[in-house]
């Protein structure tokens, strides 16, 4: 089996597990891995967690990136630097003809996705877009229901991507141990789980959205919404509504969806207690809303004793595993980087539309003929 040599940037909580992810493959080789602090690699970061530099006693550590991929020899680089950070980090790679895992949002501008689009057509390397709830239950059942004729066409979806976020709990110190960008990201522009899985079934981009942001209950410094809403249209008049939160006192669960179709019905529940996905279908005899488990582990991997347990339920492990069979097979991205920017570039032309009073933007896409990186 071909061994392929793995770098990470980014030694968060995120960096360090996706590497012990990536290294459980027989035909990983950890190569290689990068932080500007130098106490991410020989310090304990948390609970359990032993220091890098023992749970990769053979892997070279780096200070600078660019140093990291002139020696290590690198064929593939995992980006987890902050959500605001990742497209020069992949721009870099790319340059170098070295494969790429970015997780989301991929990019924090329009003129980053100029660019990240312009370095992969350039490159012989693939970039693949790590967006791990497009792996989930819910995802496949989706794709598989709507494949099978059950759901018809989508004419209307929702999400709610809600995240406890009540300071100095021992969740959120976790989470935001290594910079301040969940501080900072406005609520809106943290898109992408909410609508890849729904974009999955969908054959165009979303081209038109409407935002709106609440205040900040007390006042912020940073002017971030508590909760914004915004409403998606396809050319073809398909609708999303997404609420995202900046701040929130309930702790409700994660991810919500609802899927509205000419033939059916799905909809994911998200409890912490007890997830649900329920459906309905028009073209069964049985036309009651029937009810499945909503956990997050995806079906293939259900049996598989390694991906139980690991990075949010399984997702990461099946994301990774996909990954590194394309990369070995020589196949196409598993998550073209294309499918990347349709989930996440919505949320820069929401945070904008929100700042215009919810006014109503026309979205382009780096594919266009008429691409601009202004907004309209």
């Amino acid at each position: 089996m071909k061994k392929i040599r793995v770098g990470v940037v980014g030694l968060g909580h995120r960096g360090r597990d996706m590497f012990k992810i990536a290294s459980s493959f027989d035909c990983v080789i950890p190569a290689a891995a990068c932080d500007i602090l130098p106490r991410n690699w020989y310090e304990q970061q948390w609970l359990a967690d032993e220091p890098m530099c023992e749970t990769f006693p053979d892997t070279k550590f780096y200070e600078s990136y660019d140093k990291m991929l002139d020696e290590a020899d690198l064929d593939v680089v995992i980006v987890e630097t902050g959500a605001d950070i990742h497209a020069e980090f992949c721009c870099k790679a790319l340059e170098k003809n070295i494969n790429v895992l970015s997780d989301i949002p991929n990019v924090a501008s329009l003129k980053e996705a100029e660019q990240l689009w312009k370095a992969a057509e350039k490159s012989k390397a693939v970039i693949s877009t790590g967006a791990n709830p497009n792996y989930q239950k819910f995802t496949f059942l989706l794709k598989e229901f709507y494949e099978k004729g059950l759901l018809g066409d989508p004419y209307c979806m929702e999400a709610e991507y809600i995240h406890w976020t009540i300071p100095n709990t021992a969740e959120n110190i976790h989470l935001n141990e290594n910079g301040d960008w969940r501080k900072l990201l406005i609520p809106i522009r943290y898109c992408t789980h909410s609508l890849g899985p729904l974009l999955s079934i969908l054959t165009e981009e979303l081209r038109s959205v409407s935002c709106f942001g609440t205040k900040s209950h007390p006042d912020s410094p940073t002017g971030k919404s508590d909760m914004m809403c915004a409403q998606f249209s396809t050319d073809s008049g398909v609708v999303i509504r997404l609420m995202r939160n900046g701040r929130c006192r309930a702790r409700i669960g994660h991810h919500n969806y609802r899927v509205f179709g000419t033939e059916g019905y799905m909809e994911r529940i998200d409890r912490f207690d007890k997830p649900v996905i329920r459906y309905n279908s028009m073209k069964e005899l049985d036309t009651s809303l029937k009810e499945i488990s909503g956990e997050f582990m995806p079906p293939a991997y259900a049996d598989d004793p390694k991906a139980k347990g690991i990075g949010h339920d399984g997702m990461d492990y099946a994301m990774m595993d996909c990954f590194l069979k394309a990369i070995v097979n020589g196949e196409p991205a598993p998550i073209s980087l294309k499918e990347g920017l349709a989930m996440t570039l919505p949320g820069i032309y929401a945070e904008e539309s929100a700042k215009r009073g919810g006014e109503v933007i026309r979205m382009k896409y780096p594919w266009d003929a008429d691409w601009s990186c202004e907004v309209k």
